[in-house]
């Protein structure tokens, strides 16, 4: 009876309020990083860390969340299952790798890794360890972006 009730409650909410939700119940799930930057000393968040967490969280509250990848953007939209028109876009720059000995899927397959973790990280509000912080003194080149270059 009570599942049934938190099922009408969660057909009510829309798509901020789920997204919302399903945040705060991300943070109160301990999450372990098993990523290791071994030459900066650093742990991170893996995409298997947290997404099958998220993936459950979103199954409860009422959302999806999907990646379209084009040639310029990435793309990860989260929809209200209960209201498909409620979506909300979460957009980040293409990119691209050079992995040693790896063929060109292989990076291509890289790039859509790393966007995807970067971008349910911007989604839920997941809090990594700043990278700029961690390298301690190394020099990080940043390439320049324009606003417009996001939307």
């Amino acid at each position: 009876m009570m599942e049934k009730h938190q099922q009408e409650e969660n057909q009510k909410m829309n798509v901020y309020k789920k997204l919302i939700d399903a945040r705060v119940k991300l943070q109160n799930t301990a999450l372990t990083k098993s990523g290791h930057n071994k030459f900066a000393g650093y742990k991170y968040f893996e995409l298997g860390d947290f997404l099958p967490a998220i993936q459950e969280i979103f199954q409860q509250v009422g959302l999806l969340g999907c990646v379209t990848f084009y040639t310029d953007i990435a793309i990860l939209t989260v929809i209200n299952i209960d209201k498909p028109e409620e979506i909300i876009e979460f957009k980040c720059p293409m990119s691209s790798a050079a992995l040693k000995g790896c063929h060109d899927v292989q990076n291509l397959g890289a790039v859509q890794t790393y966007l995807r973790r970067y971008l349910w990280t911007n989604v839920m509000e997941i809090v990594e360890t700043d990278i700029v912080d961690a390298s301690a003194g190394a020099v990080i080149q940043v390439k320049d972006t324009k606003a417009e270059d996001f939307i």
